[in-house]
């Protein structure tokens, strides 16, 4: 396990203090993000084949920039650190020239599954902009079928490089499944998807969190074909983490190459 601790020098000599860059004019990839949807809906098989990944890799004119996944973590912590010490960058971009550069393109280089709750703002916890971060966010932050559809999609068509499953300190869900009573309307559906982390690390809530982080993480990395095919072809790092919200600073719970899950 590895917190983002600014005194690593080996994280603080990665990349130039600028962010990542945008492209802008056309989307000259449309017709491919077209036709991975229409595979999609169709359930067509060639989203697992080694043709189709072909098909739907990202050409380095598509990528955001030329980041490996190590460095697009990298990345990502260097942005938590300045969220940490309160020296946030992306608040000095220009929010209209990147919503023009991003009205017909997003290129992200992360993708983040966290939980729902409103304590954690995804794209300020790690001092991203718009079109960097491609977040997905339910209550628990669990691997349903269509999380793992929305993140073949960020990795696949759109050319994110690192996949972080993100829990967080007081996680409601998690604590509603500790209890395990009886809740109204469909909450109670989340607790299947927990249930794993409770009969791993039950009941300290903090470990359950941190448990389930990594367990849909190595889900992600095992249940998608797309994503694993990727994993196994360094194209893509998944990765669990635990967002502490009274301090916000982000711990990496596994390090790549990392395949247990707990």
């Amino acid at each position: 396990m590895s917190q983002f601790d600014p005194k690593d020098k080996k994280l603080t000599d990665i990349l130039p203090g600028s962010a990542p860059s945008f492209a802008c004019g056309t989307q000259p990839g449309l017709s491919k993000r077209r036709n991975f949807l229409q595979m999609a809906m169709g359930g067509a098989a060639g989203l697992v084949t080694a043709a189709g990944m072909e098909l739907m890799a990202p050409s380095p004119v598509r990528a955001q920039s030329q980041l490996t996944p190590e460095m697009a973590l990298r990345e990502l912590v260097k942005g938590n650190r300045r969220y940490v010490a309160g020296r946030l960058r992306s608040f000095e971009l220009d929010l209209a020239i990147l919503r023009h550069h991003t009205s017909e393109l997003q290129q992200p280089f992360a993708a983040l599954l966290s939980c729902a709750d409103s304590r954690v703002p995804v794209e300020l916890v790690f001092d991203q902009a718009i079109g960097q971060i491609f977040v997905t966010r339910v209550a628990g932050n669990v691997a349903t079928s269509e999380i793992i559809a929305s993140l073949e999609y960020g990795a696949a068509v759109l050319g994110t490089k690192v996949i972080l499953v993100m829990g967080h300190g007081s996680c409601g869900a998690v604590e509603a499944a500790l209890a395990g009573k009886e809740a109204p309307g469909q909450i109670s559906a989340l607790y299947p998807h927990i249930q794993p982390a409770i009969d791993v690390a039950g009941p300290d809530l903090e470990e359950t969190t941190k448990a389930n982080a990594k367990i849909q993480a190595a889900l992600i990395r095992k249940a998608s074909t797309v994503i694993s095919t990727m994993v196994k072809a360094g194209q893509l790092i998944v990765l669990a983490a635990f967002y502490n919200i009274s301090s916000g600073v982000v711990t990496l719970l596994e390090k790549p190459g990392d395949d247990n899950p707990v």
